[in-house]
């Protein structure tokens, strides 16, 4: 059977049916697309046609922050300790520039101190933002100014324009106090976020800068003001083509901070001191104003604006009289004789007769040893006044047992010592004060060094303010203060007023907790110290202003434990020497003014150190005041005169006023530069258990 193919033949009908059904899906297809795209472009163009709008200015303009000018600091008399001055700059943009490298070098060629920078600036450079301007140079000469203008336009990505930067007129005398300002780092950045803080973006800006020390640092928010910004506008590869002024924010300046200083007080301190190094304190003390609150030697605080190189810090760490250390505040020393008022005060606390006398030999015996008097040969027979006056070390010696070295330490403290006030700047040293308790707690953290049991030869020590008794140069001058006083325990005082908003004053606190007869013995003594011909410190005490005196104490301070070996105080050897105190107020009659100075490491190790460069300070804040002015000026009664055996020249002053004789020729006023050096020290020598001089 054979087999015959299959014709088919095809529907045209079907044909064209499917080709309709494929029409129609394509064009259904086509026209949701259509409608799709249809409604996507009406929401852009009419629904979010003003978000794209805002969007699209945006990438059009940039806001450039516009760091604020920093806020003056000022003494209290309106005199700018701290401020702002005009400086030409050279900056470049990272980002406007074909080849940095190049650039640099095209630079180089005008300023040839950038090429010692290069590393440095590149890394500035990589870390900034985006089209942010980074300085390259600070304080160009008006030559590189024009040097740089004159080729600005072969220099992609350099522009030189003019800026605010801080400025310190006085240099190093209010150093330690205002401190400094520096670009913020990233220990500053993270600080703030370990805080849970927001960063404020102008920290990021190359040309900010915050407080690092002293009062820069403490008012660093109130001093910054608030950030401006300048609308630009930027082409597509971010260049600035225009500003917009209507969208551009002016910067709101810092507030200004006035200090209770006295920038010729605080000047001359710093002059009288020279190249020696110590404190100086000058406070008002009737309402805590501190006049004066300066550390020897000190440095020049514009050097770390624009950054100090390297080789200047490193010769500032190493110098061995440790400029950046403040002295005033942060140093401590033993207090030597100047401590003696706080002790005899704690001897009439304890009941012991003012009048009660002992002999002084040269020296006390207690158990196996010998504690010497500063006087070898000895005072004879001495009451209270009479051991205040001549400094006599044996008086304290034979008597500080009697009240213990637990009420000695109760007066020190209701003193001022032992405390850290609120004075608006960080840094200050609490000092030791020893106790009996103060012994059981050292020793728990130290008992392989003693057994915690206070000995009575220790106290010995104390009672001359030396052993492990520690203090600074503002404890001494608030203790000055109290007992000049007489009524209010006074705090003293630092920032008058921040963006004009005055502080509380330092009399606005209590009473002091000590009778007015104790006081006024120790007040009779001080006077007797500066004014009686066998005072401590008569000549080098002498005003002549009038007929305005000091009352003081002199105090001279180990070291270091001279054993059985000379303990002569004029070593050649600068850190072995012995440490020259004085405290003071005046007028002795009607206290206004205290002072307290410290001499670290003296050249003579004694009062002919400290004495005359307190008096010179004293007396240009006794000339300052107009009430003492008015009373220098008046003529003096026919019965004053120089006391019997001395002629004008040696009580010190002449016939004018001024200084003459044997105690002029005590000053030291060379004009020495300051020097500076790191803050990285130790604040003050090893306490000893020894007898002091005077």
């Amino acid at each position: 059977m054979s087999s015959e193919p299959s014709i088919f033949f095809s529907d045209p009908n079907e044909r064209q049916g499917s080709f309709l059904r494929r029409t129609f899906v394509v064009g259904g297809l086509t026209a949701l697309a259509g409608l799709a795209l249809t409604g996507r472009l009406a929401q852009l163009q009419v629904i979010q046609s003003q978000q794209y709008a805002t969007l699209a200015s945006n990438n059009q303009f940039n806001f450039r922050l516009v760091p604020p000018p920093r806020g003056r600091i000022l003494d209290r008399n309106g005199v700018v300790i701290a401020g702002n001055r005009p400086s030409f700059r050279v900056l470049v943009v990272r980002d406007e520039t074909k080849d940095l490298d190049q650039t640099l070098d095209l630079l180089g060629r005008l300023l040839p101190d950038t090429l010692e920078r290069r590393r440095s600036i590149i890394r500035d450079v990589n870390a900034a933002p985006r089209f942010s301007p980074v300085p390259v140079k600070s304080d160009l000469t008006w030559e590189e100014f024009a040097r740089v203008n004159l080729y600005a336009n072969e220099l992609p990505g350099v522009m030189a324009d003019m800026n605010e930067a801080r400025f310190y007129p006085y240099g190093g005398a209010f150093a330690h106090v205002i401190g400094y300002v520096a670009k913020p780092n990233d220990r500053d950045i993270k600080a703030i976020r370990d805080a849970g803080e927001q960063v404020p973006e102008i920290l990021f800006n190359p040309g900010f800068r915050i407080g690092r020390q002293g009062v820069e640092k403490s008012f660093d928010t109130d001093l910054r003001g608030e950030a401006g910004g300048t609308r630009v506008e930027v082409d597509a590869r971010g260049r600035v083509v225009a500003e917009d002024i209507g969208g551009s924010r002016a910067a709101v300046p810092g507030k200004d901070v006035v200090l209770t200083l006295d920038a010729d007080v605080q000047n001359r301190a710093l002059e009288v001191f020279g190249e020696e190094s110590g404190g100086c304190v000058v406070m008002d003390i009737r309402n805590g104003d501190i006049l004066c609150m300066v550390s020897a030697p000190s440095f020049d605080p514009n050097l770390f604006v624009g950054g100090v190189p390297s080789r200047i810090y490193n010769a500032l760490r190493d110098y061995e009289r440790l400029p950046l250390l403040d002295k005033a505040i942060y140093g401590t020393f033993p207090p030597g004789s100047t401590f003696k008022m706080t002790t005899a005060m704690a001897f009439l606390a304890a009941g012991i007769d003012p009048k009660e006398r002992v002999n002084c030999t040269g020296g006390y015996r207690y158990g196996n040893r010998t504690f010497r008097c500063w006087k070898r040969g000895g005072h004879g027979s001495m009451d209270m006044h009479n051991a205040i006056k001549n400094s006599c070390d044996t008086y304290f010696y034979h008597l500080c047992n009697r009240a213990g070295v637990d009420r000695i330490a109760k007066v020190a403290e209701d003193l001022g010592f032992g405390h850290t006030y609120e004075i608006g700047i960080a840094g200050q040293s609490k000092g030791t004060v020893p106790s009996t308790k103060w012994k059981r707690e050292y020793t728990e953290a130290t008992p392989w060094q003693d057994d915690g049991t206070w000995y009575p030869g220790e106290t010995l020590s104390v009672a001359i303010g030396q052993g492990a008794l520690q203090v600074n140069a503002l404890q001494l001058a608030v203790m000055t203060s109290r007992i000049a006083n007489g009524r209010k325990a006074i705090q003293p005082r630092l920032i008058k007023s921040v963006g004009g908003v005055n502080r509380p004053e330092g009399d606005d606190f209590g009473d002091l907790p000590i009778p007015t007869e104790h006081l006024e013995i120790v007040r009779a003594g001080m006077a007797a110290v500066a004014n009686d011909v066998t005072g401590t410190a008569y000549r080098a005490s002498q005003l002549g202003l009038g007929d305005i005196q000091m009352a003081g104490k002199t105090g001279t301070a180990q070291s270091r434990d001279y054993g059985s070996g000379s303990r002569g105080p004029r070593d050649a050897v600068w850190k072995r020497r012995d440490h020259a105190l004085f405290v003071a107020f005046a007028p002795h009659d009607a206290p206004r003014y205290a002072i307290a100075l410290i001499i670290q490491h003296a050249p003579s190790g004694g009062s002919a150190d400290a004495a005359p460069r307190a008096r010179e300070v004293m007396k240009t804040v006794l000339l300052k005041d107009p009430d003492m002015l008015a009373r220098i000026e008046r003529p003096l009664p026919p019965e004053a005169a120089a006391p019997e055996g001395l002629d004008e020249g040696e009580a010190g002053a002449g016939p004018g006023g001024e200084v003459t004789g044997e105690a002029a020729a005590e000053v030291a006023r060379p004009a020495a530069a300051p020097r500076p050096a790191p803050p990285t020290a130790t604040s003050g020598p090893r306490p000893y258990l020894q007898e002091s001089p005077q």
